[in-house]
């Protein structure tokens, strides 16, 4: 029974994996569609999304299966929760792919506003730490979970520098208060992006040593 649980849950993991690879893809093609002012990228992102609400859907009925057929105890029942916490995270990251996407055709259509020099470093932090966030839960590695959880200070300290900067060209220039609006979105999109790596970073470490993170102010004893 172990040994088929085993198999069944590494099965389960490299399908959330997979479905990671395709969100952390989808961010990366949506931010590069406002880089870049390409209209196919942020289309691409838009149809590959069924593609990882599919996955979601599948991977709730493979944890819930697994649930009411192996009834997990402790160890394993931590897997399939916290299993169940990071696929929801990962379907959350393609929405805001989507987001991203979607403010990318709308700026497009209007002259750049400023030079894109935080956007690209928010975006590599964002996606670093979705694939971290992944590879902590494959090696089951609490200092790399805990790596990308440092690193959300710094994704919100760039959205806040770009929203101080956004909102001063839009103060100087009404004409161009939409497209520095929808960068706006871009980056709390980002910065959402950030937050569900972490919390994925959270879900590993309950996994591998049963404690729960997300509250750390909280007196459990």
């Amino acid at each position: 029974m172990e040994r088929h649980f085993e198999q069944e849950f590494q099965d389960l993991q490299q399908r959330l994996l997979w479905m990671g690879s395709l969100s952390e893809r989808a961010v990366h093609k949506a931010v590069h569609a406002v880089l870049e002012a390409d209209e196919a990228l942020a289309e691409a992102v838009l149809e590959e999304e069924p593609a990882i609400n599919e996955l979601q859907i599948e991977m709730d009925d493979r944890i819930t299966r697994l649930l009411a057929l192996q009834q997990p105890m402790a160890a394993d029942l931590r897997l399939l929760i916290g299993a169940s916490r990071i696929n929801s995270d990962i379907e959350r990251i393609g929405d805001q792919a989507v987001n991203i996407a979607q403010s990318a055709t709308r700026i497009l259509r209007h002259p750049q506003v400023k030079p894109y020099v935080d956007l690209p470093r928010m975006s590599g932090l964002a996606e670093n730490m979705v694939r971290d966030s992944l590879n902590a839960l494959v090696k089951r590695d609490v200092d790399l979970a805990n790596s990308v959880m440092r690193q959300d200070d710094e994704v919100d300290r760039l959205r806040d520098q770009m929203f101080r900067e956004l909102l001063t060209y839009m103060m100087e220039n009404s004409a161009v208060v939409f497209p520095a609006f929808e960068l706006v979105l871009v980056a709390k999109n980002l910065e959402r992006i950030g937050d569900h790596a972490t919390n994925i970073a959270e879900d590993v470490i309950y996994i591998v040593v049963g404690r729960d993170v997300r509250h750390p102010a909280l007196d459990r004893r």
